[in-house]
């Protein structure tokens, strides 16, 4: 996985799957391959490319200006995200060089939001396949799809895995969505350095219920409704069983599948395969990070404190998981860990005896004599404000997209009550957030310790500048599957998530008054570094790891993959 690689590993890096090796116009057309003016005039005489391309030799340095002036110079996100799809398909080590550079303005563009546009808009700009395309309605042709792609046994580090049942906040896109799947893996890669040869996008199509795909003439996926049930599960069992066996020592990561199926699919297979769902695990898992840093902050211990999660679908529950999670290994008994997590959702407090409770929410929810006494609306729900005024929460959690659901007579209960508040409302866009920092930093007197979902600037009040961390998940899940690849992980465990937001955690500066509780996306390379160290030695410790590992620093250093050309001749 090193770029610094024995000439003959560099030499075959220029061969194709058929095992001859390419030249001239068919190496130029290999994006994985392809240097473009970059190729030296001994490569062009040795390749077959004298007289396909211009004369002058450019650097990937050079090329990188280049290219970064054609990026500013499109429109829109949209058109930006286009422009990186198309140089993507030409040239990786470009597209991965100018990601690396700018990776800070380019987040947003290869992935959230901008990404969200392209799923909408990927049938109708579809230009070329990438990744591995499954249809529930043939689940026996899952072995053959593989074997098509050309690569088996250790070739392979990762696969992101999406059914696209919930795309980031706009839902069902069917096989539109696998551009969720290629924009992850590209952070992955520009963030961590897992190689993009070594990887795999999957689509998972099982059909839609998203009427107007349905009846797009150019829609590109299975044209029926969203398959449940038995013929859904075959099909999921196939892709993880099929996917395990062809490459044992890959993470097979999960993204955007819908509600009913996120926990129950993990739940299915976390002991069975090495899998890991972000929106669950990774948003849990980066929430916990703020977490363990804002109680640094406040002087508190983990096992004390009380939560309320306000939106209690797959992000919010699985925050909840990992803050119980810690509190567990804080020392907190198991079932009183428990007991200190509320959730409010769309039918108020979550009740035990409410019907419509989904399963990964019914361990959270309260006993019905426990709120016997308790202030209801007029449609008998218990709502966010009195939950906050009965429990007394030390860390507010928003993942509703109820923008302005923590009101300022909210906030200012729940600091009545505790010295250093933990609040984090993390819905995006912007216009669904539960509260914007500025106002929670007023109404507690600077008092709050703050972390949102999207970037906010700082925040000026009587004499101190308050940063907002932004709960991102790149801040996490990238490192993590850097130490999950590095350690050559069987599982990934509870406890190596844990390590991961105690390393990203332990990079914050919790001395210095209004700092952020999260590092800088700037940072994102040191970050997934720090990350992967620390859960490759938890694996390591916890006897999941099978690689045989020395100094870990050098290990995830030598495995960071860098977007710089081979050398293409002996």
């Amino acid at each position: 996985m090193s770029s610094e690689m024995p000439m003959s590993t560099k030499m075959s890096s220029l061969v194709s799957g058929t095992g001859t090796a390419e030249q001239g116009r068919e190496l130029l057309r290999d994006p994985l391959r392809n240097h473009g003016t970059a190729f030296t005039a001994r490569e062009r005489d040795e390749l077959g490319l004298v007289g396909l391309l211009p004369p002058a030799a450019l650097t990937l340095d050079q090329q990188a200006v280049r290219a970064y002036e054609q990026y500013r110079r499109q429109p829109d996100g949209l058109a930006r995200n286009s422009f990186m799809e198309a140089l993507r398909d030409r040239n990786e080590t470009l597209y991965y060089k100018l990601l690396v550079d700018h990776l800070v303005e380019m987040l947003p563009v290869v992935y959230d939001p901008v990404i969200a546009q392209a799923v909408e808009k990927y049938s109708h700009e579809f230009q070329r396949p990438r990744g591995v395309y499954l249809s529930v309605d043939d689940p026996g042709a899952v072995e053959t799809a593989f074997t098509n792609y050309g690569l088996a046994g250790d070739d392979v580090d990762l696969l992101v895995a999406t059914d696209a049942g919930a795309i980031l906040g706009i839902g069902d896109w069917g096989t539109n969505g696998v551009a969720i799947a290629q924009g992850k893996l590209a952070i992955y890669a520009a963030a961590a350095g897992i190689d993009p040869s070594r990887v795999i996008p999957v689509m998972m199509d099982a059909g839609t219920d998203n009427e107007a795909l349905l009846n797009d003439p150019l829609y590109v996926g299975v044209r029926h409704a969203r398959t449940t049930g038995d013929a859904y599960d075959a099909l999921v069992d196939a892709y993880v069983t099929t996917a395990s066996r062809r490459f044992p020592n890959a993470l097979l990561h999960f993204e955007d599948f819908g509600a009913s199926n996120a926990h129950r699919i993990l739940n299915r297979y976390s002991q069975k395969a090495c899998v890991f769902n972000d929106d669950i695990q990774g948003t849990g898992a980066i929430t916990l990070a703020a977490v363990l840093a804002g109680i640094r902050v406040a002087r508190t211990t983990m096992s004390e404190q009380r939560v309320v999660v306000f939106g209690a679908g797959t992000a919010g529950v699985g925050i909840a998981d990992q803050i119980r999670d810690a509190m567990v290994r804080a020392g907190a008994d198991q079932e009183k860990a428990t007991r200190q997590v509320w959730l409010v959702d769309q039918q108020g407090l979550l009740l035990d005896g409410m019907s419509d409770l989904r399963d990964f929410q019914v361990p959270y929810a309260r006993p019905a004599s426990e709120v016997s006494g308790w202030e209801r609306g007029g449609d008998g729900r218990i709502d966010l404000a009195t939950t906050v005024a009965r429990v007394h929460p030390t860390i507010l959690v928003g993942t509703s997209k109820q923008g302005g659901a923590f009101t300022e007579q909210v906030v200012r209960e729940m600091a009545a009550h505790v010295e250093r508040p933990l609040i984090f409302p993390l819905s995006n866009p912007t216009e669904k957030i539960e509260a914007h920092p500025a106002d929670v930093l007023r109404w507690t007197d600077g008092r709050a310790l703050v972390g949102t979902g999207t970037p906010w600037d700082p925040v000026e009040l009587e004499g101190i500048t308050y940063r907002i961390g932004q709960a991102n998940n790149a801040l996490l899940y990238p490192g993590l599957g850097l130490g999950t690849v590095v350690a050559r992980a069987a599982h990934v465990t509870p406890g190596m998530i844990i390590a991961a937001a105690e390393a990203v955690a332990g990079l914050v500066d919790t001395g210095t008054p209004g700092a952020a509780l999260l590092p800088d996306v700037a940072d994102l390379r040191v970050t997934s570094a720090t990350v992967a160290v620390a859960v490759a030695r938890r694996a390591q410790e916890e006897g999941e790891a099978r690689a045989v590992l020395g100094n870990l620093v050098q290990d995830v250093q030598d495995a960071m993959w860098q977007p710089v050309y081979p050398q293409a001749v002996a």
